[in-house]
């Protein structure tokens, strides 16, 4: 100030008009100088250099707390401003990289994210302690990029927040897309989920386990299971975890849309892996899932569905209390019948095991169990395991009168045996019964008349009388045991077969003489013998004395016996049928297909 007066005084006296008066003399020669300090320019100094530090510096470099506005609204700057945000921004001030990380930490458990978020946006913007910009790491910007899609933020605005990364010299790291691909994953945009993960591969941000989880959740949600598959492939590849929430959705998608071959082939992928080997679903959908396989007779996925069960079950068994875990029966018999329809020696073995430990040999198993493991058995052609298996069975139940005594029938629960027996034909029947002969001869004996009954059936298949008759009569000659009705029913189906009615008729009076009482097979294979003579009214005799002890002839039976009648024109037999159909209320139909197979004139004229 007082060098402006100074300028000013001069500039006046230098204006100034003085009055005609002698000119001074001056002492000195040399001319006058003034003693007026003089106003020098000094040059004002650069800020320092603001490509080292954030992009604000360059624009307030001077004034780091200027207000938004002049910042021309950038999406990193405060939007409101008041006494907490003052707060926040001079405690930004006096914190460093390494403290303003204890802070987010602190911050991030009480979940104050609005606060985080503006101190990030202050800090940013304030310098450090040797006048230089702050400069956060990739770690610290993702703390920032977290508060942003807690607080709501969608995808695109934490993809525009990624992009400035770049202008702080810092490269977006796995964690950071991530945070966008939750975001994605919230507002269900699962293109642009598949599109930034694609990216990520080809800028060489490797994804981690984290990325393709959401990626392979969110697809499945949309129902886009190829699409899954095949990042799936990619995380297994990668030597990447599965998580089970994942696991048990994918489960859930591929089962719901009867993809039941691509689940087998995931879950299989998954066992070669050490990450993802231990990966197992609830155990409710475990069950499902072996329902559904049963159901389709997939084999593979029955036997995966079996393991899970075991893995619940020895989970339970190890927990401290112990669980007791045990799969339904039902479900049991159904995979050792899917085995057997399927020739599947694993699942069988993975049945048994399961039953096993899920009764834990506090009860024998049910009858039908041992059914369903004779017919497993049988059907793969191990014949030795499934008279173990009927053994078994005659062991437990063969003395109960609480069953059916149809359960040792050859002709219905005993089927599959039989026709194992007689599937090479009189070979596999004569070696079945040397060995039932033989061990009837060991230590302990082995004695069943079930099992030489499936023999004299076998025989009456192929049509072996001879054989037949021989079985039945080494039943009390050389096993030393006693026929019973199903004996008799064999042997009189062998001769009804070869038309043999009368030899079948006297097989039925000598059951009766000897106190044997008939079953309703009994009657239905001598109706057989006689409509195989052509005889309908033997047929009906045979019917109507079935009636009167106590049977009810079946719908099939009876279609047979009006067959016959057709092709014999026996009209009033005809009208018998009929009225025992309306008798048992049966609904018979008619037989145009039938009879036009059986008016068709075959010629060798073309």
């Amino acid at each position: 100030m007082a060098t402006r007066v100074a300028i000013l005084i001069r500039q006046r006296v230098l204006h100034y008009k003085a009055p005609n008066v002698p000119p001074l003399r001056h002492i000195s020669a040399s001319p006058f100088l003034s003693q007026e300090p003089q106003l020098q320019d000094i040059p004002t100094p650069l800020p320092p250099n603001p490509s080292s530090g954030s992009p604000f510096y360059q624009e307030n470099w001077r004034k780091p707390s200027s207000s938004p506005e002049a910042l021309g609204g950038h999406s990193l700057v405060p939007l409101g401003f008041d006494h907490s945000s003052a707060r926040i921004m001079a405690f930004s001030q006096t914190l460093d990289l390494a403290s303003l990380m204890s802070v987010f930490a602190d911050w991030m458990l009480s979940q104050r994210w609005s606060d985080l978020k503006q101190l990030f946006e202050y800090w940013i913007r304030s310098l450090d302690a040797s006048g230089k910009p702050n400069r956060p790491d990739v770690n610290l910007y993702n703390h920032y990029l977290r508060a942003n899609l807690m607080m709501g933020a969608s995808a695109g605005e934490l993809l525009d927040l990624v992009a400035q990364m770049e202008e702080y010299e810092i490269s977006p790291n796995a964690a950071s897309y991530n945070l966008v691909l939750k975001a994605m994953y919230q507002a269900s945009e699962y293109e642009a989920a598949m599109k930034l993960l694609d990216r990520m591969l080809q800028t060489g941000c490797l994804p981690d386990d984290e990325s393709y989880n959401l990626v392979i959740g969110l697809l499945l949600q949309k129902n886009q299971i190829e699409s899954a598959l095949k990042y799936l492939d990619m995380l297994l590849k990668s030597g990447y975890m599965l998580s089970s929430s994942v696991f048990t959705e994918y489960v859930r998608s591929c089962v719901n849309s009867g993809r039941l071959d691509t689940l087998a082939l995931i879950i299989e992928k998954c066992k070669t892996t050490d990450q993802n080997k231990a990966l197992s679903p609830a155990w409710k959908l475990c069950n499902y899932i072996a329902e559904v396989a049963m159901q389709a007779d997939h084999s593979k996925l029955s036997y995966f569905a079996l393991e899970f069960l075991a893995r619940w079950i020895a989970r339970g068994e190890n927990a401290r209390p112990p669980i007791h875990l045990s799969v339904d029966e039902g479900l049991i018999a159904s995979a050792l019948c899917t085995a057997g329809r399927t020739y599947d020696s694993t699942l069988i073995d993975a049945s048994l095991s399961v039953l096993k430990r899920s009764l834990r040999e506090k009860r024998a198993p049910n009858s039908e169990t041992y059914l369903a493991k004779i017919y497993a058995y049988a059907s793969l052609g191990n014949l030795q395991r499934a008279f173990n298996s009927l053994n078994e069975l005659e062991t437990v139940y063969g003395n109960s009168e609480e069953h059916d005594r149809e359960l040792f029938s050859p002709f219905t629960s005993l089927s599959p045996l039989v026709t194992a027996c007689c599937k090479n034909g009189f070979s596999t029947l004569d070696s079945v019964y040397v060995q039932l002969e033989n061990l009837s001869q060991a230590s302990p004996p082995y004695k069943s008349v079930a099992a030489l009954n499936c023999v004299i059936l076998g025989c009456a298949n192929i049509w072996d009388l001879d054989r037949a008759y021989q079985t039945f009569e080494a039943i009390t000659n050389n096993i030393g045991l006693t026929p019973d009705i199903h004996s008799y029913n064999a042997l009189l189906c062998a001769f009804g077969k070869l038309k043999k009615t009368e030899e079948a008729c006297r097989v039925f009076e000598h059951l009766l003489s000897l106190g044997v009482k008939p079953n309703a097979t009994t009657y239905s294979l001598l109706v057989d013998a006689h409509l195989a003579n052509r005889d309908p009214k033997s047929a009906l005799g045979v019917i109507s004395e079935m009636v009167d002890v106590g049977f009810t002839p079946s719908k099939e039976l009876l279609k047979k016996v009006r067959r016959r009648c057709s092709r014999e024109s026996d009209f009033d037999s005809d009208d018998r049928v009929h009225s025992l159909a309306r008798q048992f209320g049966y609904m018979m139909g008619g037989e145009g297909r039938r009879e036009m197979l059986y008016n068709l004139e075959y010629s060798a004229n073309y």
